[in-house]
């Protein structure tokens, strides 16, 4: 049977053959196995060829009627003569099972002849536009001029099958008006264009679908697996946020037993100092009182003696008694009263050291965390400002002092130099490493897609950057709204830059010196973000060290690279 290709047609065709809805891809699977070459409808009657290929009795009958040569409609073998064809039983089993499976209702299309009682058509002619039950059928298979007749699986419209001008069936399809038209019609209006037979067509027409069917399950796939990235990347996250939350606790619960610890040591040690200096005060006093009383006596007798009139018992008088008693030189003691204040200052230093520690500790801990999601990034030279000097593996970049000949695309960065990683990232966590050490002046971060890369650029998260740059060799700052100066102890020598796409998080550390620089938070990404990199003026030769992006050890967990098409 001829596959109708209008629209109209096309509805009308495919009601026909009543697919169920909602089958399983098993069941879809089945009922294309179960579909007869010619009529495209689940088998009637099914007959088996020679060369093993199934069609339905009724089908392959007019097919045979039609043709002085017996071949198989599917591979065209030829026999001899025409077999003689017995019902494939156990396929017709097999049809029959699966339409009380599935319930294939097909369309309730009623015999046109019958006069009383309506008895459910078998096949409608095209030459005939007639639709007949199984007993007017009979003549058709019978009579010679009746059994050249097409005949197809009942349909309510037969007129979609049948050329409104020439009252003929729709045999061909021309390809110049997207039609289909009859024989007539190819010796008409026709006859100059490109037709070809509609089985032809519908041949095509199946391998066009197969092809986009074939495309939508590799895109429904392509977007399962997405789905299951996202969904390992939130797992990871969260595990990982799990983890850190427990290092967090771990860290600041023995911060704060540390100083519980010291604030005990302090108060005892401030105690023991207590007494200690309580028990000094007690003997210097002793002491004094001892003092005082061996003075006071002294007193007494220089007293009596100043009195007396006796020169020859002062003459005779102990010389010592002449000259100061002999007692300490109590100038040369002082009373520390400041003993706790120097304490609690040798505790406070001993506690910011404690502290100092635990959070080098701390920081040490969070970079080996986020070095597990470490990626491989490399420079793109397509986006790399015309005095840039790449490395050949894209791991190293400079500027050179020299405008090279570079074609003016729109990615290309042009007056700023600077140059983007061709890895871009719209989703999960990624982290990569700098080696800055050498240079007075450059930019580090990420930039969105979109940002302009032609004249002037503003950096500011706005605008689409989240970076930090140094200038001048001691000038850090993070480029936020309003930017940010940065005080750091230590200038860093490699860089850390560490991104988590749905948390809005842009993290900035100096590996080297375990201590976090910045981070931006609480912001919102809407489209890929790329590694972006600036080492900024040579400055005569002052700043012609390259940035260097650290090859890491990585472990691509939950993000996949999207490269720039």
């Amino acid at each position: 049977m001829a596959e109708p290709t209008s629209p109209k047609q096309t509805r009308t065709w495919r009601s026909s053959m009543s697919e169920p809805p909602s089958l399983s891809s098993s069941s879809v699977s089945l009922t294309k196995e179960l579909q007869c070459p010619v009529c495209l409808d689940v088998f009637s009657d099914p007959v088996s060829t020679p060369c093993g290929h199934n069609f339905c009795r009724s089908c392959l009958k007019q097919y045979w009627d039609n043709s002085h040569i017996y071949s198989c409609p599917m591979c065209k073998e030829t026999f001899s003569k025409r077999p003689d064809l017995k019902i494939n039983t156990t396929l017709r089993q097999v049809v029959l099972h699966y339409n009380e499976k599935f319930s294939v209702r097909r369309s309730e299309v009623l015999c046109d002849i019958c006069d009383e009682r309506k008895l459910k058509a078998l096949k409608s002619c095209l030459m005939c536009q007639t639709s007949y039950c199984e007993t007017h059928l009979e003549p058709h298979h019978r009579v010679p001029n009746l059994k050249k007749h097409k005949l197809m699986d009942p349909v309510e419209n037969i007129k979609d099958y049948i050329c409104q001008k020439h009252e003929r069936p729709l045999e061909f399809f021309c390809r110049d008006d997207q039609t289909c038209v009859c024989v007539f019609c190819t010796d008409g209006d026709h006859k100059t264009h490109n037709t070809v037979p509609l089985e032809e067509m519908s041949k095509e027409k199946k391998t066009q679908l197969k092809k986009t069917q074939t495309d939508v399950q590799q895109m429904i796939q392509e977007r399962i697996k997405k789905i299951q990235d996202i969904k390992h990347s939130a797992q990871l996250r969260k595990r990982s946020t799990d983890e850190e939350k427990a290092a967090s606790v771990e860290v600041f619960s023995a911060l704060i037993r540390s100083i519980e610890r010291c604030q005990t040591e302090l108060l005892e040690m401030m105690d023991e100092q207590q007494k200690a200096a309580e028990k000094q005060d007690e003997d210097l006093m002793k002491d004094l009182e001892q003092e005082i009383t061996e003075l006071k006596r002294r007193d007494s007798e220089l007293e009596q003696l100043s009195h007396t009139d006796h020169h020859l018992h002062l003459l005779q008088v102990e010389s010592s008694l002449y000259r100061p008693p002999h007692t300490k030189n109590w100038s040369e003691i002082s009373m520390k009263t400041d003993v706790s204040v120097e304490t609690l200052r040798r505790a406070l230093t001993q506690l910011q050291e404690t502290l100092q520690d635990k959070l080098t500790q701390t920081v040490l801990t969070v970079l080996r965390r986020m070095q597990q999601f470490s990626v491989d990034v490399t420079l793109d030279p397509d986006t790399a400002h015309p005095n840039l000097i790449l490395s050949e593996d894209g791991k190293q970049v400079s500027d050179g002092d020299i405008r090279h000949e570079l074609p003016d695309n729109p990615e290309r960065f042009d007056p700023c130099a600077c140059v983007l990683g061709k890895e871009g990232f719209s989703s999960g966590i990624f982290y990569f490493e700098v080696q800055v050490k050498g240079k007075t002046e450059w930019t580090l971060g990420v930039a969105r897609e979109s940002i302009d890369r032609k004249g002037g650029i503003t950096l500011t998260p706005q605008n689409g950057f989240w970076t930090l740059i140094l200038r001048d060799g001691k000038n850090y700052t993070a480029c936020a709204d309003p930017s940010v100066s940065l005080s750091l102890r230590k200038s860093p020598q490699k860089v850390g830059v560490f991104v988590d796409y749905e948390e809005g998080l842009v993290c900035f550390y100096d590996v080297e010196n375990r201590s976090h620089i910045y981070s931006f938070t609480g912001q919102t990404f809407t489209e890929k973000l790329f590694p972006y990199f600036s080492p900024y003026l040579n400055d005569e030769g002052k700043n012609s060290a390259p940035l260097i992006i650290v090859n890491l050890q990585f472990c691509k967990v939950n993000v996949t690279p999207e490269t720039k098409k």
